[in-house]
């Protein structure tokens, strides 16, 4: 029988709020940890609204990141502008840090490809949220690629679930950043259930972190509802790679609170005493206690927060209502780079369908 692999495991705060070990020397920096709190509180708001328009039928299926924001508050702190962003379907927390803007982020779960285009040029490079399983740790390896190529002191940064490390994507993309060297992080939110299997399923090893070990790099455990843990470890990994010696796999072990996606029903597999215990380990409120504690945050302070957090969510959602409807042909133009003849076919009678009813509108108009 294997012995098992000791991996370093990080975690600074408790459930409860309460260090467990000596900080690192820049969570005395009060006002970073705010703000990493206000980002984890903006972005729960905005993840419940969202999942509340789907349920209305205002935009389609969505991916909530409830219980999981530290992962994605922490990445998107701690990113560089010229660094590129490979993320997966669950990384709105990271999104908004880069900039993307929430009525983009509504536009691309409402089906309209302009929500790609994103206007901040902090997240001009980034990519868009991949929804095939695994395939973005390979498109990260191919942007870190260049990076090394030309020189440059910059870093792809890629996440993906605890599912994903069993795809073959996945270890290939890990293979590859060990025999090249290159400058990634891999971030493995590991809410320990792939839709309906549990981690204890879906693969053998004791760690998903040392699965680095088999490609040559080195891989580590974080708690993943600690956002000091997470914002430490990953700090240090960023470094790691932007100062060419080679990728990093970081995982955070975390819960995913609500269903898969909306389209899920996660009652249906998941025993709710399991989801009971794991509100009680969630990061916001971890960090709200000890920041209370620390007499840095109050009830006040609260209330003034999501107050601002839910104007703000408002006014995104009133611009992405506001928005005029895409052009019919944008369902087929970002699909190929040429296309096939069907396609293109298919893409001239929508053409003209639209300017038919331009056309139609017009006279009604005008009368």
């Amino acid at each position: 029988m294997l012995k098992p692999i000791e991996l370093p495991y990080t975690r600074y705060l408790n459930p409860g709020g309460v260090p467990v070990s000596a900080l690192p020397g820049w969570a005395a920096d009060i006002p970073l940890l705010v703000q990493l709190y206000r980002q984890m509180q903006l972005t729960r708001l905005f993840d419940l609204k969202v999942v509340a328009l789907q349920r209305t039928g205002r935009i389609g299926t969505y991916a909530p990141s409830l219980g999981q924001e530290a992962i994605g508050v922490a990445i998107g702190s701690l990113m560089r502008g010229e660094d590129v962003l490979v993320p997966y379907y669950r990384d709105t927390a990271a999104q908004l840090l880069r900039g993307v803007s929430m009525q983009e982020i509504l536009q691309f779960w409402g089906g309209d490809e302009r929500g790609n285009a994103y206007a901040n040029p902090t997240a001009a490079e980034d990519f868009p949220l991949c929804v095939p399983i695994a395939t973005q740790a390979l498109h990260a390896c191919g942007v870190a690629s260049a990076f090394k190529i030309r020189g440059q002191a910059r870093v792809a940064v890629t996440t993906c679930g605890d599912g994903a490390t069993s795809k073959g994507d996945f270890l290939e993309a890990l293979n590859l950043a060990g025999t090249w060297q290159l400058p990634v992080v891999f971030v493995v939110n590991n809410n320990q259930w792939a839709i309906s299997v549990p981690r204890r399923l879906q693969c053998g090893a004791p760690t998903l972190a040392q699965k680095a070990l088999g490609a040559g790099f080195a891989g580590e455990q974080v708690d993943g509802n600690d956002v000091l843990a997470v914002y430490d470890r990953l700090r240090v990994a960023l470094e790691h790679a932007r100062h060419g010696k080679g990728p990093v796999l970081i995982e955070c072990l975390s819960y995913r609170l609500g269903d898969h996606t909306t389209a899920d029903d996660a009652t249906r597999y998941r025993p709710s005493e399991e989801v009971k215990q794991a509100w009680q380990e969630e990061p916001i409120k971890r960090l709200q206690t000890y920041l209370a504690a620390q007499g840095h945050w109050d009830e006040a302070r609260e209330q003034a927060l999501v107050t601002a957090c839910q104007v703000q969510i408002q006014q995104a959602l009133a611009a992405y209502e506001a928005a005029p409807a895409p052009a019919p042909q944008a369902a087929i133009d970002y699909v190929y780079k040429q296309w096939p003849q069907a396609l293109a076919e298919q893409r001239e009678w929508l053409l003209e369908r639209a300017v038919r009813s331009q056309q139609a509108a017009g006279g009604v108009q005008h009368e």
